[in-house]
């Protein structure tokens, strides 16, 4: 189905609860919370998904779309851990982990607007208008949703930084 392996279906069936997660934790936090329960599954299943890409993927763009995901994935959940960065510490943490979701929704949109219908796909053409104006919306959102977190971050540290005087 779908023109999908059977590891192919590993890797889909490993990274897609990370979507939701995503979502819930944006909608929820403003912001992937990486020490919480949500956080910690999203960290596995898209570890498992950017693991995999290397097993599955066709295309040379896609190892560096996993490799990115696995750095920026591991800093994200590692900066918490480091000692004298204070504030910045969360600044890195958001940009990373937000980096994360948007490197796991271009090839989602892609691969899913390439094999859905099955047998009649929605995009046949990687230059197609649908995928390219797909993939330039997701920009959009990562750079709007990026301001906003970063715009907030800033006020909840002022708001922080006030109550200590």
């Amino acid at each position: 189905m779908f023109g999908i392996s059977p590891l192919g279906w590993v890797h889909t069936l490993g990274s897609l609860p990370a979507i939701p997660l995503a979502v819930y934790m944006f909608a929820r936090y403003g912001r992937i919370v990486p020490r919480s329960r949500p956080g910690a599954v999203y960290f596995v299943s898209m570890l498992i998904g950017a693991a995999t890409v290397f097993l599955v993927a066709h295309q040379s763009v896609s190892y560096g779309i996993g490799a990115a995901t696995i750095v920026l994935l591991v800093a994200g959940y590692g900066v918490g851990r480091l000692s004298g960065l204070g504030r910045a510490k969360r600044f890195i943490e958001t940009v990373c982990l937000s980096l994360t979701a948007f490197l796991l929704m271009v090839p989602t949109v892609t691969e899913t607007l390439r094999r859905v219908p099955d047998g009649h796909p929605l995009v046949t053409d990687l230059n197609s208008p649908l995928l390219l104006g797909s993939q330039a919306s997701l920009l959009v959102i990562l750079i709007i949703g990026l301001t906003a977190q970063i715009i907030h971050l800033r006020r909840q540290g002022k708001t922080a930084a006030g109550r200590h005087y």
